[in-house]
């Protein structure tokens, strides 16, 4: 898990990682911002610099344990125009952006000549096979309807008042928490397999299956 190898390669692919997530909470930022709320906008969130979206602890956790998160971007619900859809266009417009950043990536892997950044085109065209992966792994990661992801917003919106009230109290608990939190760190195995298939397979759809054999 914390072999050096693997250190080194999580650092050389930072940069796809940071902009994946930096992608992902600036769409958050933009959409809440079209919908009436300018929160992250004068908070300085409304940015593609990936530096005021950074947080250390999500960082090292993506570095040492395979996933990880940036700081959310901050969304004031009482601006928006209609709260309740508003809410569910913002939860998913990261994923969207994600999703998007994987279809322009896979085109791309699919028709451009590497062969043009010469000596570098195999490792240019390595990067961008890891970025779809990257793109695409966030985005299905995030629709998991687990506080604090993406996905829990969308789900307590569509729920029913009263079940809604629950499943918030519900993960509220902070022993719950404690719990997922071990479960993503000291049993991936229990969760991976609901994540791998979906990103393999958006993947393939944006990449074609040669994609895989670029990611070792």
């Amino acid at each position: 898990m914390f072999s050096l190898d693997k250190i080194i390669f999580k650092l050389l692919f930072l940069p796809v990682i940071l902009l994946a997530l930096t992608v992902h909470e600036f769409a958050h930022g933009y959409v809440a911002y079209l919908r009436g709320d300018r929160t992250a906008k004068d908070m300085g969130r409304l940015t593609l610099n990936p530096l005021p979206h950074i947080d250390i602890i999500g960082l090292l956790f993506l570095m040492f344990f395979n996933f990880g998160w940036a700081k959310p971007v901050p969304i004031n619900p009482a601006n928006f125009k209609t709260p309740k859809k508003d809410e569910i266009m913002v939860a998913l417009a990261g994923v969207t952006a994600n999703l998007i950043c994987a279809l322009c990536l896979g085109l791309l892997f699919r028709f451009a000549d590497f062969s043009i950044f010469g000596q570098t085109g195999e490792i240019v065209q390595k990067f961008t096979a890891w970025g779809i992966l990257i793109n695409c792994g966030l985005a299905v990661f995030n629709l998991i309807p687990v506080p604090p992801l993406d996905g829990s917003h969308v789900l307590r919106e569509l729920l029913p008042y009263r079940a809604a009230v629950k499943y918030i109290v519900f993960f509220s608990n902070p022993a719950v928490s404690w719990i997922l939190l071990g479960i993503f760190i000291f049993l991936p195995g229990l969760i991976t397999p609901f994540i791998i298939g979906p990103v393999l397979f958006l993947s393939k759809i944006f990449a074609g299956g040669g994609m895989l054999a670029w990611l070792y």
